[in-house]
Parts: C-alpha cells; structure tokens; sequence
C-alpha cells in the first residue's frame, strides 16, 4: 500500500467533494473514511484509477452521512449529484483548497491550523509544538475552526498572508520534524509566485530554497545532526542558494520588506559565508532587529540571542536570554550552548541534558545527549 499516493491525492479529492457542495468538515470526514477503506481494499484490489476510486468512496460516504441526518427531498438531490464512474482529470488542486481554507469566516490562526490539519497533514501534536500552546489547546481551535465553517459557502478564498503562514509552517515542519513537507511546500510556493506578483511570496520561496540548500548537510551518515557551524558546506546545494539569493535581491529591491524577506535575507548571509568562522553576525543581528520590528516573536528574540551570543561574545548573548522565557522551545539548548562557549563546561552540561530531555525529536535529543556526555567526559579527565 502506497499510502504516499494516498496523502498525495486528499488535497484534490477534498476540493472536489467541496465544489460539489460538501461542507468542509463532512467532505473531510467523508474523505477519510474513503482513505481508512482504501487502505482495507487496494492490497488486494488496487483500482486502475486510485484519485477516480477515492472520489467516488469519499462522495458516497458523504451522501452516507448526509443521510443520516437530512430530509429525503435533499438526500434525493445528493443521490443524483453522485459524480459518474471513471477516470478523473489529473488538476493539482492543492494551492487552491489553501485558499478556501482560509476562509474569511476564520481567524487567521484559526484558518492557519484547520489547513495545517486538514490540508497539510500535520498532526495537532505537531501544530500545537509550532504555536506554542499545549495540544489540548489546539484541538480546541481546530474544532472551533470546522464549526465555523461546517456549512458556509466556500466562494471567498483567505488573504495571501494566511495562505503564506500556513506554506511556511508546512515547510517548517517537513525541513525539522517528523515528516517530509519540505518539497510539496517548496512546489506550492513555486505556484504561488508565478501566480501572484507579491514581494512576500518571493521571500518566502528564497528563505525556503536556502534552507533546503543545506539540508544535505544537516544529518552525518549514521544519521546523526549536524549543527551548523560543523556541517560541510561542500555537501551545500550551491545551485539553490544562488535562486534563493536571486528571487530574494529581486524582491527586497522593491523596498517592501516583510517578515519572510528578512528572515530568507538571514538564511542568505549563512549561505553566503565560505567557512562558519567568515559568517556575518553583525550584520545577522541587523536583520534580527529588522524582523523584530515586522513581529514581535518570542523564537526571533530566541535567534536573535544566538546571534547577539557570536556578534559581540557569549556573555552578551546570555544576557539577552535572561530576558527571555525561560519555557520556550530549544531556550535551554541555547543556554547549554552560550555557557559552554563562556567557559563553563559543568552548567553547559547539566543544561544539555536538561534540554535532550524537553528535545522534540530524536535527533536533536541524541545530539543534545552526545554534548552533555562530551562535556562530563572532559571534565573526568
């Protein structure tokens, strides 16, 4: 069973049942009861037609559920709007059901996690760990988000802005987390752009090209993270870095500087450095201070700490730390990492395990780990 077929097709059968007159919490029901009996029937049964199949089981358990709770009349109407056997034309639907999901009825949180869930594939774990609320939290929002549109008319497509926040965060997790995102949100920018002559749009496909231009270099053989500084930058995708830094001069030369333009111009003065130690951190610092003025985010001031930490040495890093809450996400690594760069292996330790014990994934706990056990083995000796 390919279920990477299956993820790959929800997007279009979701917006298909919608068109047809679904409301989005029934179609995205509908469509994954289809998926729950695709992956019963196609092992030994694999249709010649998968998307035609799943769209033809998502509409009948729709009409299923319709039924149960509508008049005959409108279950009469549905019966005949069932879409005919066959094949389906192949449309990538995907970028357009990111609009519909970001329906004006919602808030632009509230249309950011329902795309999140029901679009991106994402897990509400993984949604929560993005905004920085418990789980609980996000489940909440996310059904409140279905309420709201269960039944509404899906004719007015969300902003730009929430449709970029929602590829953003996609990209995001596939580029650090659990599941590989990072080429589907990298594909659906592409189609943003050279559909929508935006200056945000453009920097939020260079800040995604450059990040992913160093993704080779981000994991050792065994598997094992590699942090930045230590990574090979012979292994760097050095076509990608020069598109990125392209799309991105292009863009910020029409002086409308946003969040994903300054944050793709920091990624670009990491790219641009031929060694770790050659790398720009004052003017990093500069461009840290720039997005703070876009948004006043707790992770960006995380950054900017790091960055404050290697532009003017660690005491002046740990000092902007202190201003932070101490409960952010990687908050202690930082500190693991500013304290030992400060001559303090013995609380760069403690504060290493510390931070592999809170780390999301395995890997950076296993890294974590390796440098708290680093830093104890050097001090035994």
């Amino acid at each position: 069973m390919d279920e990477a077929l299956l993820r790959s097709l929800t997007p279009s059968v979701l917006t298909i049942l919608v068109r047809r007159g679904a409301d989005f919490a029934a179609a995205e029901d509908a469509v994954q009861d289809a998926l729950i009996e695709a992956l019963r029937v196609w092992p030994a049964d694999p249709p010649r037609d998968a998307k035609g199949w799943l769209v033809t089981a998502a509409w009948r358990k729709f009409l299923d559920q319709t039924r149960a709770d509508s008049a005959r009349r409108r279950r009469e109407d549905l019966v005949d709007e069932e879409p005919a056997p066959g094949p389906t034309p192949g449309v990538d639907d995907t970028l357009q059901l990111y609009f519909l999901c970001a329906h004006p009825s919602l808030t632009p949180s509230s249309a950011v996690a329902l795309t999140l869930r029901a679009v991106g594939g994402l897990t509400t774990r993984q949604i929560a760990q993005a905004y920085l609320v418990p789980e609980a939290t996000m489940a909440q929002r996310i059904s409140r988000a279905k309420r709201t549109v269960s039944g509404v008319r899906f004719d007015q497509p969300g902003d730009v802005a929430t449709v970029l926040r929602v590829l953003y965060l996609v990209f995001n997790e596939g580029y650090s987390g659990d599941v590989d995102l990072s080429a589907e949100a990298i594909r659906l920018t592409r189609q943003l752009a050279g559909a929508i002559d935006h200056p945000e749009v453009a920097g939020l496909l260079a800040l995604m090209l450059l990040h992913h231009a160093r993704r080779a270099g981000r994991t050792a053989p065994d598997g094992s993270l590699v942090p930045l500084a230590e990574q090979d930058r012979g292994r760097w995708d050095t076509a990608a870095i020069a598109e990125g830094i392209g799309i991105l001069q292009a863009a910020l030369a029409r002086d409308r500087l946003g969040e994903f333009q300054a944050q793709a111009a920091i990624a670009a003065l990491h790219a641009d450095a031929l060694t770790a130690e050659e790398t720009d951190w004052v003017q990093i610092v500069e461009w840290y201070d720039e997005l703070l003025l876009l948004t006043d985010n707790p992770v960006v001031r995380l950054n900017r700490a790091v960055a404050v930490g290697e532009a003017d040495g660690p005491r002046a890093g740990l000092a902007e730390l202190a201003a932070l809450d101490d409960s952010l996400p990687r908050h202690t690594a930082v500190a693991a990492y500013l304290h030992e760069r400060d001559g303090d292996p013995e609380t760069a330790a403690r504060l290493y395990a510390e931070a592999a014990r809170k780390a999301p994934n395995l890997a950076e706990r296993d890294y974590l780990t390796r440098q708290a056990a680093r830093l104890n083995a050097g001090r035994r000796r």
